[in-house]
């Protein structure tokens, strides 16, 4: 099969740390081309998405005493064409956050992919409607107390009945803007001030929970069912977990609230088609759910001694394969 993966610019991928390359290389290991091209390219001609695609080949990382190592050069590119996106088997949409109107824009053109013919992962549709912070608050009794506001009373409001609260950018990634608000604190309206630009951008604001320290847990799922996690701790007087502000991480199992979680999820998710999930977890409760480019998966393997990426792979394979035969007995 052949398999299209939709990223930032390959140069700038770390080979022991992006999800995006551990899928890539399990697509290859397990015989299947990988082609590969960027957001910004996409068009549509003749009622059909177009990309200009590169194959791709990969020299896969190893392990080495704990760490992932890769070669110089880990990728080499050829090939390139200007090929319909329905002539892939399946399309990974991998573009990393935020999703910025050309963000949407690519995920308009996505539509036009025929999805009898090409698996999108994640649904474009499903991108849309998942907001990667909103989104939870259809699960109320999963996770934290949680506003969402532009109003600096309202905000403040909240902080003082809890004491101390974490707000959140709605369009944040990897743990950027968000800070931890304290009744009492003067600097207080600044604080809302900036992060909702004088009130014309809506925040999230959640309760705080100390259990932050101990650890911010990512888990993996797979078509609505969990497959991996791991736990990102903080560091030195950093309060965030993210792997991209110096969090570290450790090996970690999925607790029996944890995988309740993942059970009210999984219909929600498996309607808007968002079958490559990451969650994030703090104390038990939901905080995030990440659908633009999760990662996790590098880590997970390291720790757990797997490859969720082969897995990942698997299973399109076969939500492929029983497509094909489910329109070969449609047309017959």
């Amino acid at each position: 099969m052949k398999f299209a993966f939709i990223i930032d610019p390959i140069q700038r991928l770390d080979p022991g740390h992006d999800t995006s390359v551990a899928l890539m290389e399990a697509a290859q290991v397990l015989g299947h081309e990988v082609w590969i091209t960027q957001a910004a390219q996409l068009s549509v001609v003749d009622g059909k998405a177009l990309a200009p695609l590169e194959r791709v080949d990969l020299t896969p990382v190893t392990l080495v005493e704990g760490l992932w190592s890769a070669a110089n050069p880990w990728f080499k590119v050829s090939d390139r064409a200007l090929l319909p996106l329905e002539a892939m088997a399946a399309v990974f949409m991998r573009t990393d956050p935020p999703v910025t109107v050309p963000y949407l824009y690519a995920t308009y053109i996505l539509d036009y992919i025929d999805p009898a013919k090409t698996l999108v992962v994640n649904s474009p549709a499903g991108i849309r409607a998942a907001n990667e912070k909103m989104y939870a608050l259809q699960f109320a009794d999963a996770i934290p107390e949680t506003i969402v506001s532009q109003d600096k009373q309202v905000i403040r409001q909240f902080v003082e009945r809890k004491g101390v609260a974490v707000l959140k950018p709605l369009g944040g990634k990897a743990g950027e803007g968000i800070l931890i608000l304290e009744a009492g604190d003067r600097n207080i309206n600044s604080l809302v001030e900036i992060s909702t630009n004088q009130g014309q951008v809506p925040v999230m604001v959640q309760t705080y929970l100390p259990e932050a320290k101990d650890g911010d847990k990512r888990i993996i799922l797979l078509d609505g069912e969990p497959i991996g996690a791991v736990n990102r701790i903080p560091t030195g007087n950093e309060f965030r977990g993210n792997m991209a502000v110096g969090g570290r991480v450790a090996q970690t199992t999925i607790t029996e609230r944890e995988l309740k979680i993942c059970a009210q999820l999984a219909p929600t998710l498996q309607r808007d088609g968002l079958a490559f999930v990451g969650i994030d977890i703090i104390g038990g409760y939901l905080t995030e759910v990440n659908v633009t480019s999760p990662t996790g998966i590098r880590e997970i393997d390291r720790l757990d001694d797997i490859r969720l990426g082969q897995q990942v792979i698997e299973w399109v394979v076969r939500t492929q394969q029983a497509s094909n035969k489910a329109v070969a007995k449609t047309l017959a």
